[in-house]
């Protein structure tokens, strides 16, 4: 064998081989081993400076940082602010919700149940809870734990299903056979809150104890973590807790704002709340095969099961933008993996109004690192602090991430600022309502996204969905648009109306899709529904009846023919479901049903009551 001219023997060559093979176990070596306290202490010596300057470039509030080393904390120092308005110090006892890492915690409390043979990760999950429905029975039939807890079901994230909504988890988990996939599953990885919320009120089903029961006696008890909640209202009476604050969108001005408190229903996707110090008793366990305190306190099996990849994602960071430190992301069960610059790293991150949070760690080296972030526009701040970390540590070069992203940020900004100032392009000017603005008042109902409501008060327009109260003026034709919110952005409603003419739909772009909500029907009262049931008689003589059934719902009943099921709409007025311009009237005289009329486009019929 040549090469350049060179003849190699083979012995020669099995010595280079053994050389090269030599060479890459001593780098893997020095690459797996873990810095002790002196080095860490040395590698992190300027650290602070780097973090004070980050802090001020950024415009932050306060940040969180814990280091986590073998099986111990080794460093945990707040910077900045866990009170922005009253200057209280963040430190590592500052509580703070840490959202989405409450994802990991939830795969796990499932991989408890599978131990005990009670869930399963990879078989259709309404074989061990049957009460799940999906959108149809493909997905019934198809979609697994794994599916769920690994973002691959193929339906998207629909999160203004339970943003600022107080669904309890039951009524969510009711509420997932009305999402329509948008992908087959195990083929995208989209994100998918639900899907976590479905799986807490499944291991619910499963245990016999509510999610936050279960997490809190499996997990926190095990893991000393006293000092971790559940929900504001627990935290906000602890001395040291973090406080909501971001920076305006289009100005630089740090202002407070509402903490994100609906979080019963989807608990088990965001609601914990915990501090850089409880959080690393939690990091040890995962670092180490489930070990805390000298004592296996978590399966081994079920730590590896959710650091599996389940699906992959795309290097889209890489493609567009050049940035390829991070290679080859991969989704499991409440965590993510990927290559960073060589090195294998797991992490998530969570966010919620103004608290961001990621969990990370190298296998190989044991290091992790946690970060909590204060501010929605500085969310990307804890990638940013958890990779300089590992490169001061493994001493790599550093990226310059706070750079890099400063820039995009700025440049950001700017540009949505901008695109403010161009809103209504497509406004055609000098059009009317199609209708009476009190015409538009009303409840309108979606199954998955619930109600909507429309109030009118004084010549305006109210809009009211979940807890998000805005004016509602009209834009153009039957377009009626909310301000343009600080936190909220703007929501547009256009209004359809029926063959009749009559306003019952509201269409808004809502998540990835377009929502129709349907006007809900003004019923009458239950003792006036009981007085419109009785004998009809048509103007030809022939008889037939008006049936209050059991559900409310009345019926015509007539000789020989299937049921016509009247479907309530205004006051006294119904209609069929099988054409909207046909409506059935119930004339009143003194509290007693005298008449029904019929009226379609070709005219109207009278019915006497006998």
């Amino acid at each position: 064998m040549k090469r350049n001219g060179v003849a190699r023997s083979p012995l020669a060559l099995r010595c280079i081989l053994v050389l090269v093979l030599a060479v890459l176990v001593a780098g893997l070596a020095r690459g797996a081993s873990q810095p002790s306290d002196r080095d860490v202490a040395s590698r992190l010596k300027d650290f602070d400076a780097w973090m004070n300057k980050t802090l001020k470039d950024w415009n932050v509030p306060g940040i969180g940082v814990g280091v986590v080393v073998g099986d111990k904390l080794v460093f945990a120092k707040g910077y900045g602010y866990r009170d922005y308005g009253q200057k209280l110090p963040f430190t590592p006892s500052t509580l703070y919700q840490i959202a989405s890492n409450s994802k990991l915690f939830t795969a796990v409390s499932a991989g408890l149940l599978v131990e005990e043979g009670k869930l399963a990760w990879d078989r259709p999950i309404r074989e061990s809870v049957p009460s799940i429905q999906f959108f149809n029975d493909y997905l019934n039939s198809t979609v697994t734990l794994r599916d769920m807890l690994g973002h691959r079901t193929g339906i998207t994230r629909h999160d203004l299903i339970w943003y600022q909504a107080s669904d309890s988890r039951q009524e969510l988990f009711g509420k997932l056979k009305y999402m329509e996939p948008k992908e087959p599953p195990r083929t995208t990885f989209l994100y998918n809150n639900m899907m976590y919320a479905a799986a807490g009120y499944a291991i619910e089903l499963q245990s016999g104890k509510t999610w936050e029961q279960f997490v809190r006696e499996r997990i926190f008890g095990s893991l000393a973590m006293s000092h971790s909640l559940f929900t504001v209202a627990e935290m906000v009476q602890q001395p040291d807790h973090g406080v909501a604050y971001t920076e305006k969108r289009d100005t630089f001005e740090i202002y407070k704002i509402p903490y994100y408190e609906d979080t019963a229903g989807m608990a088990p996707a965001g609601a914990i709340i915990s501090n850089i110090e409880d959080m690393s008793h939690w990091l040890i366990a995962l670092m180490n095969d489930g070990k805390y305190a000298g004592r296996q306190v978590l399966p081994p099996s079920v730590l590896k099961a959710t650091i599996e990849p389940a699906i992959a994602r795309p290097n889209a960071l890489g493609e567009s933008r050049g940035w390829w430190e991070i290679l080859n992301t991969a989704y499991g069960m409440g965590r993510m993996t990927c290559s960073y610059r060589g090195h294998l790293l797991t992490y998530h991150g969570g966010d919620l109004d103004g608290f961001h949070s990621q969990v990370s760690f190298l296998p190989q080296e044991k290091i992790g690192v946690l970060v909590a972030v204060i501010g929605d526009h500085a969310a990307t701040l804890y990638n940013v602090v958890s990779y300089n970390i590992y490169e001061r540590l493994l001493g790599l070069s550093q990226t310059p991430w706070s750079e890099r992203w400063l820039d995009v940020r700025l440049k950001g900004k700017k540009a949505e600022t901008e695109s403010r100032t161009k809103a209504g392009a497509d406004q055609v000017r000098n059009t009317h309502p199609s209708h009476s603005l009190e015409d538009y008042a009303g409840e309108y109902e979606h199954p998955a996204y619930g109600l909507l409501k429309i109030g009118s008060k004084e010549g305006q327009l109210q809009f009211d969905f979940h807890k998000i109260s805005l004016p509602l003026t009209h834009f153009h034709y039957d377009r009626f648009d909310t301000p343009d919110d600080e936190r909220y952005g703007k929501f547009s409603v256009n209004f359809a109306t029926n063959p009749q003419g009559d306003i019952d739909r509201a269409v808004m772009s809502l998540d990835e899709a377009e929502a129709a909500f349907v006007r809900r029907p003004e019923r009458p009262d239950p003792a006036v529904l009981k007085e419109l049931a009785g004998t009809y008689q048509t103007p030809t003589g022939s008889i037939f009846q008006v049936v209050l059934k059991e559900d409310g719902n009345l019926v015509l009943r007539f000789p020989g023919q299937p049921e016509q099921k009247l479907v309530a709409y205004k006051g006294l007025k119904y209609r069929v479901p099988e054409f909207a311009d046909v409506v059935y009237e119930f004339v009143l005289e003194s509290g007693r049903a005298v008449a029904l009329k019929q009226r379609d486009p070709s005219g109207e019929l009278t019915f006497i009551r006998r």
